[in-house]
């Protein structure tokens, strides 16, 4: 191209000498200064079509690379459940609070509150946290009032529905008996279910001390919330007791609390986030906990030569147990161990699960191999849609509907052995619902 435009120039300098010596002097002189100005002009149209030829070769270099990248593919775009934790009010969030650094895998997280200061002290990223009725509360709590706190959430909506939308399940923490609590958790579970998304409730409820009020506020709240979430697991906190050192300390018990609040989401949410020797996905989790209500869950460890069934044991029979879940008509419970983890180590725990449940029910099985358990098995199990007769409907909300470890917490506790568990000849510890049912 350059050598094309630089014959082009000869050729017309060449013509306007010929034609410059036709004429006088004078005109011969207006000849060349006209000659002149088009040769600078051709000079600067050569030098920009250079310019633009030499552009056009750099988009020619980027779109090749560009065709050479390696696209991500579609699995590497999808596959992935989103799922998130919203902590509601002060227990929420206090819960929230100590899950945010315990590597809950996948998992984002956010609290709510009516709060501002208790919002600002919260290590959640500051664009995940959203206070609740800026305007009608002014940052100042809702004042143990549960109507103040669900006129909130309202005020809110809009901000609850951008935390919402796109997610595929959320948890909703809560401590019932408050004001953000009782009143505000109801509404965001609303909001989550016009949108479609598994909508899955793990509240507490208060401790015999902190008054009749706020027991009977938490039990009008646990109500509302069942007919507004897909499965809700309820904590009494009194049942706490029978697992605590006597002379634990009252913020240390508050504590035990919330890292039981922290096993719920982290026992439901690592079956769909951490990939098994037998997956256990979300559609999975999603078929036995959509509309499940009520629910159950447990959760065992152990070590040693019968690891794997004194997991399964444990996780079925925590003192905080105390319903049958032979009713259950859907169970998803997932094993992870060590590299050394036998297949007859997983059929003994299944023995121990199947036997509990009817034969109908639905059984989801995952099966995880993570060599950071040092020699631990640990078995999460959930148990769903006991159906509006079962004593887990009819029962207060004094009575605990979650099975956890004895181990709650990092906390000191006393494991005292249940009064009332015999042996069945193999030194394992059968609950009573269990020897019940072999009767």
């Amino acid at each position: 191209m350059k050598a094309q435009f630089a014959q082009g120039l000869t050729e017309r300098a060449a013509r306007a000498g010929v034609r410059a010596s036709l004429f006088p002097p004078t005109t011969q002189h207006r000849a060349l200064r006209r000659s002149d100005r088009t040769l600078r002009q051709d000079v600067r149209m050569s030098s920009i079509a250079n310019e633009v030829v030499e552009e056009a070769s750099a988009v020619e270099e980027v779109v090749s690379q560009a065709v050479n990248v390696k696209q991500p593919s579609s699995i590497d775009r999808i596959g992935k459940a989103t799922i998130k934790v919203l902590g509601v009010g002060g227990g929420g969030s206090n819960a929230v609070n100590r899950m945010v650094g315990s590597n809950i895998d996948e998992v984002e997280f956010f609290v709510l509150n009516t709060d501002a200061q208790a919002l600002l002290m919260s290590p959640v990223a500051s664009e995940n946290k959203v206070q609740l009725g800026e305007k009608s509360t002014r940052g100042l709590g809702a004042g143990g009032n549960p109507a103040i706190g669900e006129k909130a959430a309202q005020e809110s909506r809009a901000a609850i529905q951008n935390i919402v939308e796109g997610s595929d399940m959320i948890f909703i923490t809560a401590g019932m008996g408050g004001g953000t609590g009782s009143g505000a958790a109801p509404e965001v579970a609303k909001i989550a279910k016009s949108l479609g998304v598994l909508t899955v409730a793990i509240v507490t409820t208060p401790f015999a001390f902190e008054g009749r009020l706020r027991r009977q506020q938490a039990i009008n709240a646990v109500e509302e919330l069942r007919n507004v979430v897909d499965t809700l697991i309820i904590i009494g906190n009194d049942k706490l007791l029978e697992v605590m050192d006597p002379n634990l300390p009252l913020a240390d018990a508050f504590q035990v609390a919330d890292n039981i609040l922290r096993q719920g989401v982290r026992g439901i949410s690592d079956i769909i986030t951490i990939p098994g020797l037998v997956n256990v996905d979300f559609a999975d989790v999603r078929a036995v906990m959509m509309g499940a209500g009520s629910s159950l869950m447990g959760e065992g460890r152990a070590s040693g030569k019968t690891r794997a069934r004194d997991a399964a044991m444990a996780a079925v029979s925590s003192p905080l147990l105390d319903v049958d879940i032979d009713r259950a008509t859907g169970i998803v419970w997932n094993i992870t161990g060590p590299p050394d983890m036998t297949l007859f180590e997983v059929n003994e725990a299944a023995e121990i699960i199947y036997d509990l449940v009817d034969p109908s029910a639905n059984l989801i099985f995952g099966a995880v191999v993570d060599p950071k358990l040092n020699g631990e098995v640990q078995i999460t199990l959930i148990a769903t849609g006991f159906g509006s007769g079962s004593s887990v409907q009819q029962q207060s909300v004094e009575a605990p509907r979650v099975a956890v470890q004895k181990e709650i917490a990092e906390v000191p506790m006393e494991k005292p052995a249940p009064a009332a568990a015999q042996s069945n000849g193999g030194g394992i510890k059968v609950p009573d619902f269990l020897r019940r049912k072999k009767n």
